[in-house]
């Protein structure tokens, strides 16, 4: 037993990697926080010659930022609600009927968020400018939209196999309708699939650039707004406050979503 036991464990250089990963991805984040207190405007010295809170409330006395958080907020859940709607029901059509086509339609659906962001924003950008349409708001929606799709489908359908049909079939024989039974036997099963793919795609609008850069026009979400800031380096800590400002608003819904599926994987 004791052997079998010590085999199990991770060995150090797995150890070691392991850390060093976890570093990498959050090191420059912890360091994006810890300057977003420092005193100095443009210099970045360590340790920070000293700390303070001065920075946010410059930032919330800028109505450009202010705009910009208001913009995201609004294409974020708006694309969300979009893809709840849409991603949910091209998953229980997907999964319910047999159909000619049915594997390539699904790679259709998920192509978006496979291909590279600057592929779809091009296409996406050429498409409307062909078409005549303005940027607007409403554009950034449908940008949004394609990808936020894909991940509401995934884990509604990913439920949706894993769902007993045999409950279904029980409702039609009991009389129930087409409605009753995605009301009382479908929804409850992928309700907790659909809420963690709308958190995730809020999170993913959220704070996404690639696509929004060219389907937005003139307009600056707040990740454009952003990345506009990052040539002015006495703005600097003003773009890291706005930064901690993102990972704040992506990191609840992600950490929700988590909690979400992992106790539906426990169950």
């Amino acid at each position: 037993m004791r052997s079998s036991h010590s085999e199990s464990r991770p060995s150090l250089g797995l150890k070691l990697a392991a850390m060093t990963a976890l570093a990498f991805l959050n090191v420059p984040v912890l360091v994006i926080i810890l300057y977003a207190f420092t005193i100095e405007e443009a210099a970045y010295t360590f340790p920070p010659p000293g700390l303070t809170t001065r920075w946010f409330g410059v930032l919330f006395e800028r109505a450009d930022f202010w705009r910009a958080l208001g913009l995201s907020l609004q294409v974020a859940l708006i694309a969300t609600l979009i893809a709840m709607v849409l991603g949910s029901l091209i998953a229980l059509a997907v999964h319910r009927r047999s159909f000619f086509g049915r594997d390539a339609l699904s790679l259709l659906i998920v192509l978006p968020i496979a291909l590279p962001g600057i592929v779809t924003g091009i296409a996406l950008r050429s498409s409307m400018s062909l078409l005549g349409v303005n940027f607007t708001i409403w554009t950034i929606i449908i940008g949004h939209a394609t990808f936020c799709i894909v991940t509401v489908y995934n884990n509604v359908i990913a439920r949706m196999r894993r769902t007993q049909h045999t409950q279904i079939e029980a409702s039609m024989d009991l009389g129930a309708s087409s409605w009753q039974t995605f009301r009382y036997v479908i929804f409850p099963n992928i309700a907790t699939a659909l809420l963690a793919g709308a958190m995730l795609a809020f999170a993913l609008s959220f704070d996404e650039i690639i696509v929004t850069t060219f389907t937005a026009g003139q307009q600056q979400t707040l990740p454009i707004w952003i990345f506009n800031q990052l040539p002015r380096p006495r703005d600097r800590p003003v773009t890291n406050v706005a930064a901690i400002v993102v990972i704040t608003i992506t990191f609840i819904p992600i950490l929700l979503a988590y909690r979400y599926t992992s106790r539906v994987s426990e169950t």
